[in-house]
């Protein structure tokens, strides 16, 4: 059965995953944004939410990996922290210059509109263009949010494995001071029987001492009277 400490050290790598993915997929949805710049600002809020969890939860796994018992699963660990941290690295890279390319396609798109005051059918070519790809932005999306809940799930079940661990842990302690109560039970039971068995035995000892000395004791005073008769 896999410790509660290897659950833990599942589910954060799960939960770091997912981030990546979520990231990953508010990266193109920047890439693919049509505008305006509030629209832009939205995504850029969630994707800078979602760098916190994820430095959170890898900060968690390198902690994790201080903590494990032997050297070969500290050093895994590590490197799967050193991993994640430069995979993060990239995707923060990633999305500065999605940023970039997104702001500055608004920015030309909205001067053209000023300079030939309306929509010309170049606009409305790249609106189009824009259109469709967000469209196929929002079918990647989506099915990165799948992979998500996916693992989401995946992670509630890791979550409930480790209540289901901490239980079994709680009853087997419980039953071994159970055990221990009864071990100590039965070892003194066994001292008070040896105890009554020696007593016994000094009793029935004394018993047939006093009975010989009885006896003795009767045959010398009959001898002492029968002899003057004799």
């Amino acid at each position: 059965m896999a410790s509660s400490e290897d659950v833990n050290v599942r589910i954060c790598g799960q939960e770091i995953i997912k981030y990546d993915l979520e990231i990953k997929a508010l990266t193109q949805d920047i890439i693919n944004c049509p505008g305006p710049h509030s629209a832009l600002a939205e995504l850029n809020s969630r994707v800078k939410e979602k760098f916190n969890k994820l430095r959170l939860r890898i900060q968690d796994l390198e902690q994790m990996a201080q903590e494990q018992d032997t050297q070969s699963n500290r050093l895994s660990i590590l490197m799967e922290t050193e991993s994640q941290r430069r995979q993060m690295l990239s995707n923060q890279t990633a999305w500065r210059k999605a940023n970039l390319a997104c702001k500055l396609a608004i920015d030309n798109m909205e001067k053209d509109e000023l300079l030939q005051g309306g929509e010309s059918p170049s606009t409305r070519q790249r609106k189009v263009t824009k259109e469709s790809l967000v469209e196929s932005s929002s079918n990647i999306t989506e099915s990165l949010m799948s992979i998500s809940r996916m693992m989401s799930e995946q992670v509630k079940q890791s979550e409930d494995t480790i209540g289901t661990l901490a239980t079994s842990s709680k009853t087997v302690q419980e039953a071994n001071e159970e055990f221990k109560n009864m071990t100590g039970t039965i070892h003194l039971g066994r001292k008070l029987i040896l105890k009554y068995n020696r007593r016994e035995l000094t009793d029935k000892l004394l018993i047939f001492l006093a009975l010989a000395l009885f006896f003795a004791t009767v045959l010398y005073i009959l001898k002492k009277r029968l002899i003057p008769f004799i």
